[in-house]
């Protein structure tokens, strides 16, 4: 069979398993299994694939069916138009998160200075190293309560060369890391135990996908936290799903004096953006 007689059977059968981007899902897999770019397919559609190229790119197709994120089939996901080791040890990255990481930039950018910035539950690291990488005066140290996660995060800061930038500990929140910040950032396990989600969402780890308290429990606890290692005027960005953007607001309310909420593309609120008149790590004044 030549690439594209592979590439049409390949898309229909993702597709008849409910992929909602089977041409594409075949493409990235097709080219993972010839070991070429994407690019390339279209330049060797008359191709013929040998017996073990054929039985490479079946197996990858029968685990994509299954629901296996493609993500993880390819070993790397691009977030921001950087590129980024993924397991299954970490979440994929999602274009959503991009929100929160252009508003993150724009903050770093508009401070004219150094920034401190922490990043709450790392995962592969694509937050903090996005930040870094588009804010070049910015210093984030990251945590993270799984080991397996961070190993793949410290490949990526090491990948994109900012491990003099980018600091990884493991721990709760923001309890390994040292001092104060200017701006803490956090994409936190935030789904409802029991929630319905797409086969390959499930295929990721739950102990970054849900929470307890209907998927409010870490968000909630950050936002309490977070005040007293803030320095005066900073920020605190964390991404929330819809259906605990009201709780959320709820809390940042209560925690902090100013709050914004800030949409996704698909016009969902997506993340919550909240600061204080006074110092954030002090009582106010009487």
């Amino acid at each position: 069979m030549t690439v594209i007689e592979v590439l049409k059977a390949a898309s229909g059968h993702l597709q008849k398993h409910g992929s909602d981007s089977a041409r594409l899902d075949a493409e990235l897999l097709l080219a993972q299994a010839l070991g070429i770019r994407r690019l390339d397919l279209y330049l060797q559609f008359d191709r013929r694939l040998s017996d073990e190229e054929l039985s490479d790119y079946r197996d990858l197709t029968k685990r994509r069916a299954r629901g296996e994120p493609v993500a993880y089939l390819v070993g790397h996901k691009e977030f921001m138009a950087l590129d980024f080791e993924v397991t299954p040890a970490v979440l994929v990255p999602n274009p959503d998160t991009e929100v929160l990481v252009q508003r993150a930039v724009e903050i770093a950018r508009q401070a004219k200075g150094p920034l401190r910035v922490a990043d709450v539950g790392t995962g592969s690291g694509c937050i903090a190293i996005a930040i870094a990488h588009y804010a070049p005066e910015v210093e984030v140290w990251a945590s993270d309560i799984s080991r397996e996660a961070l190993e793949v995060a410290a490949r990526n800061v090491a990948k994109h060369g900012l491990t003099e930038r980018v600091h990884l500990d493991c721990g709760d929140l923001l309890d390994p890391l040292p001092g104060s910040f200017d701006l803490v950032c956090a994409n936190l396990p935030y789904v409802a135990a029991g929630a319905e989600l797409p086969v390959e969402v499930k295929a990721q780890p739950a102990s970054a996908l849900y929470a307890a308290d209907g998927g409010t429990a870490l968000v909630l606890r950050l936002l309490e936290v977070a005040p007293v290692r803030l320095n005066p005027g900073g920020r605190l960005l964390a991404e929330v799903d819809p259906a605990i953007a009201s709780a959320a607001r709820d809390a940042a309310g209560r925690d902090f004096s100013n709050l914004t909420v800030h949409r996704d593309l698909g016009g969902r609120d997506r993340v919550i953006e909240a600061w204080s008149s006074t110092p954030t790590n002090s009582e106010p004044s009487a």
